[in-house]
């Protein structure tokens, strides 16, 4: 298709022959998570089948905010760098308070990372690219206008009625895995439901298309002159798109406030009144933070806003809801070809759980911030963002949106304690993080080394480990086709390994600082580039047994 704007863009939504056969992964919900959901586990050999109700992209820009983990997890998808190359990166933020700045904020101040803290690109284009991605893979099918109807789940799959244009059938899958979105039917059709809070508060949303010069940072206003008592945000999008949040209030009329005449005077507040502009997308959102008790109900599994909702303030919806599939993918693929047990899947239950709690806190943490609830809660808001200016402990109360971070899963039943001492703080549960690599002489990065595998990465600065480690680590890469072998050379150390060995030339240092290896260190890395344990030295004996507790066959 090519870079095309995609908004509203329509598919050819006649099904092909309708097929009744059994399916090894049935994915409901053709968004980001869906989409995702089906690279990730094609990418393992298996084969899906995703059913959408609609054939159409999303209308509007929607989420637009992609962290840089989830461009980490693109990047192992394969399409990491064109949502990167179409996107705006950004590090900065900017608050202000009535008519001036009050604090600034960088979320990536360190070099060497591939990916920026993140991109603004709207749901449309992500959704396009990742449809590219999947239409051009041959073990995923993808069925528009098709709709799960009704659904029983059974002790060894699940039986699916389908709704098409072409009339109803039945299909079996070994799993289903539901994004469906929000409302998610599917939830329903369970007896399910979300448990959480709402919020009583409006926000207008208005992407708005202008030629400007403004930096591409993030800008939030709390009570700005154009818009008293209220807060403001603005970010900038590709195609001199811009997208303006509007706090409205929970008496605003949501069906006058998104028409041209009142929303056209609040943009020429902001922007002045010789701006010019024109209107691609409006909308009014009310929202929620709550989730479901359980993600996993037998051979269905729930990801994404069928699992869980946020407010959108830090840009936690889509971007857990990658991080669930990343969490998901590995797991189902193991227990899928009999390389793990099916109690596996309840570690993703547990882990995702625990992000879901982390992120609604945190979203809810900022609602409050942004939108006070009461006289003694405003007067504490604005004298932080007063002392904001001056003061560096106020700056860490400020709370314009805490952006969207990985959880690190600390208390997993998958993780192996540490047994040595380190300096950092990449306890087991972390994600693993990135660094600039060199391999046979040309630039690379670290986390694109580490593929879809389990990895032990066995960190070597002054010398290579003995003959009788290195010969033991070949041998247990021979038995152990889930696990993969990297050594991290340091600059100027000579390669003298067995010639299956994988290795990565740390140019400059930045792993071995990242991972306090200067000393050297092995570390066991998911499939999901979460750590699972980490050691002073490497001993495959000990390798292996961490591997076995993080497939789910052993327990602590």
């Amino acid at each position: 298709m090519g870079d095309i704007n995609y908004q509203a863009l329509e598919f050819d939504h006649q099904p092909a022959e309708q097929s009744h056969k059994h399916h090894p992964v049935l994915v409901v919900g053709a968004g980001p998570v869906g989409l995702s959901m089906a690279l990730d586990l094609a990418q393992r050999g298996l084969k899906v089948l995703i059913i959408d109700d609609d054939y159409r992209l999303s209308t509007g820009s929607r989420a637009i905010c992609f962290a840089k983990r989830t461009l980490d997890i693109w990047d192992r998808l394969g399409i990491g760098e064109r949502m990167v190359k179409k996107g705006i990166s950004w590090n900065v933020g900017r608050v202000y308070f009535q008519d001036e700045e009050v604090w600034r904020f960088d979320l990536l101040p360190e070099q060497g990372h591939r990916r920026p803290a993140f991109i603004n690109l709207q749901q449309y284009y992500c959704e396009g690219f990742l449809y590219e991605q999947v239409a051009g893979h041959p073990d995923i099918e993808l069925r528009w206008k098709h709709k799960a109807a009704a659904i029983e789940s059974l002790p060894n799959g699940v039986n699916v009625t389908v709704e098409s244009p072409n009339g109803s059938y039945t299909l079996t899958a070994d799993w289903l895995v539901a994004c469906d979105g929000a409302r998610s039917p599917l939830r329903k059709m369970l007896g399910q439901e979300s448990h959480g809070r709402s919020f009583r508060d409006r926000f207008l949303i208005a992407d708005v298309r202008m030629q400007a010069d403004y930096p591409t940072e993030r800008w939030f206003w709390f009570d700005p002159p154009f818009h008293p008592g209220l807060s403001v945000l603005l970010h900038s999008q590709p195609d001199n798109v811009w997208r303006i949040d509007f706090q409205l209030g929970w008496d605003a009329d949501p069906v006058e406030e998104v028409k041209p005449e009142n929303v056209i005077p609040r943009i020429r507040a902001l922007l002045g009144p010789k701006a010019e502009f024109e209107l691609e997308w409006v909308s009014i959102y009310t929202f929620a933070c709550e989730r479901m008790d359980q993600f996993r109900h037998q051979r269905i599994l729930f990801a994404g806003d069928a699992a869980h909702r946020v407010s959108p303030f830090g840009a936690r919806g889509a971007n857990s809801g990658v991080q669930d599939i990343d969490n998901l993918g590995w797991k189902l693929a193991l227990v899928a070809q009999g390389s793990a047990p099916e109690a596996l899947l309840d570690s993703y239950a547990v882990e995702r759980e625990l992000a879901a709690d982390e992120n609604i806190l945190n979203s809810s943490r900022s609602t409050d911030f942004i939108t006070p609830k009461s006289e003694m809660s405003l007067l504490f808001r604005n004298t932080v963002l007063k002392l904001a200016k001056h003061h560096d402990f106020a700056r860490k109360l400020v709370n314009s949106g805490r952006l969207s971070t990985p959880t690190a899963y600390v208390g997993s039943s998958l993780n192996t304690a540490d047994s040595d001492a380190f300096t950092t703080d990449l306890l087991p549960g972390s994600v693993a993080p990135d660094g600039p690599v060199t391999v046979d002489g040309q630039k690379d990065w670290w986390l694109g080394r580490l593929a879809n595998e389990f990895t032990a990465a066995v960190f070597c600065n002054d010398k290579l480990p003995d003959d009788s480690v290195l010969q033991d680590l070949a041998r247990l890469q021979e038995k152990e086709p889930r696990l993969k072998v990297i050594l991290v050379l340091a600059p100027g150390l000579a390669l003298r390994a067995p010639a299956n060995t994988a290795w990565v030339q740390d140019h400059q240092m930045t792993l071995a600082r990242r991972y306090d290896a200067l000393e050297g260190a092995c570390y066991l890395i998911r499939p999901d580039q979460h750590i699972a344990a980490r050691w002073r030295k490497p001993d495959a004996t000990r390798i292996a047994a961490a591997l076995r507790r993080a497939c789910g066959q052993e327990t602590p």
